[in-house]
């Protein structure tokens, strides 16, 4: 749950231009949905840019619970983005520290993938530096309670002043050079934890390239032999069942890219084909097996003196095809490619072979040449 930060007009930000207020986010991915009561209840909006004064909307300071949809949002006490700052990322809110206080909501358009700041021990970015990409307890280094500037190269940071995510917070944003803490912030010499804020899931769509569709391996192979031998000078039925029934199994994986950018936990399906949607976790469902039931016809007769042999065969093939992932994420898309590979046994034949069987009373019978019919 979000702590407060409280936001003073000194102190030099990258506000929202009246365009970038109006810039609608893309729809199904950037939202937040606000409710009126605790665990999502009574009324609720549901907004996808910046709200500058939820008043105008008739939903100011009435904000009980509220769900997070893609990038981060900043709730604010006041309008126009003023008044404390309560940093809420993607998630489910069932209750809110700061409760029916919300007057302003600002959507975090920038890019959030790769966070930089450099902490400085002096004022005006002098003494000792320190660079941070990512989540850091300064307790356990030698930069606790020495920082006194900072510029931001990247992303949008959150500056605790106690350890583990504790105190106030000050919202720093991308581009923000604050010279000076004391003076500005009353912050000096205070900073003991600091994180980025994470970006939202990116909405992963997977569009598999048949074209490129390539056979690793392809064999044969012998699942069962069925074998009726007819001694009589009669047609004999071979069996009661028109068929038998098969289980065959296939072998379903994901390959991602070595520079892929997914994080582990995303995921998306694969529509191999209408019946099998194959669906990949990133570091950890990324592989599959199914199991299907084939059924296979049987001839109903055999012929006077004839050994009928029946070999049923599994065509067992190794595929590979290029799968192309778009990723939207931000109002931004971009694509990469992954590889989808399966080894099915799923086709199977009947190979029937006939020979002569020994004649009643046990004379051997000339031998014709065999007979293979193939099906």
């Amino acid at each position: 749950m979000a702590l407060p930060s409280i936001q003073l007009s000194d102190v030099r930000r990258d506000e929202p231009s009246p365009a970038e207020q109006q810039r609608p986010a893309q729809p199904g991915v950037n939202k937040i949905v606000v409710y009126e009561q605790a665990d999502f209840e009574g009324l609720s909006r549901e907004f996808t840019s910046d709200v500058p004064d939820l008043h105008e909307l008739d939903f100011g300071d009435c904000i009980s619970s509220l769900q997070v949809v893609g990038q981060p949002w900043i709730a604010y006490t006041a309008p126009k983005y003023e008044g404390d700052a309560y940093a809420l990322e993607e998630g489910e809110y069932r209750t809110v520290e700061k409760n029916k206080a919300f007057s302003a909501l600002r959507l975090v358009h920038h890019d959030l993938a790769d966070p930089q700041i450099t902490l400085y021990e002096e004022p005006d970015y002098a003494g000792q530096s320190k660079v941070v990409t990512e989540e850091t307890n300064l307790t356990y280094g030698y930069f606790n309670d020495r920082v006194s500037s900072h510029v931001v190269q990247r992303g949008v940071w959150l500056l605790y002043k106690h350890p583990a995510r504790g105190g106030w917070y000050h919202i720093a944003w991308p581009g923000e050079r604050l010279p000076d803490y004391k003076p500005q912030l009353g912050f000096h010499n205070c900073l003991s934890h600091l994180r980025p804020l994470a970006p939202g899931r990116p909405a992963v769509t997977a569009r598999i390239l048949w074209g490129q569709r390539k056979v690793e391996d392809e064999r044969d192979v012998l699942i069962d032999e069925i074998v009726g031998v007819n001694a009589t000078d009669l047609e004999q039925t071979f069996t009661t069942c028109s068929s038998r029934e098969y289980v065959t199994t296939t072998l379903q994986s994901f390959r991602f890219s070595n520079a892929t950018s997914l994080r582990a936990g995303l995921s998306f399906t694969l529509a191999v084909e209408a019946a099998n949607v194959f669906t990949v976790e990133k570091g950890r469902s990324e592989s599959t097996t199914r199991r299907d039931r084939v059924e296979v016809l049987l001839p109903a007769k055999i012929p006077p003196c004839t050994q009928l042999t029946i070999h049923v065969v599994s065509k067992e093939a190794t595929i590979s095809v290029p799968v192309e992932l778009t990723i939207s994420q931000n109002e931004r898309s971009k694509t990469e490619l992954g590889e989808y590979r399966c080894v099915s046994g799923r086709t199977i034949s009947t190979k029937y072979t006939m020979k002569p069987a020994p004649p009643p009373g046990g004379e051997q019978a000339p031998a014709p040449a065999p007979s293979t019919l193939g099906h």
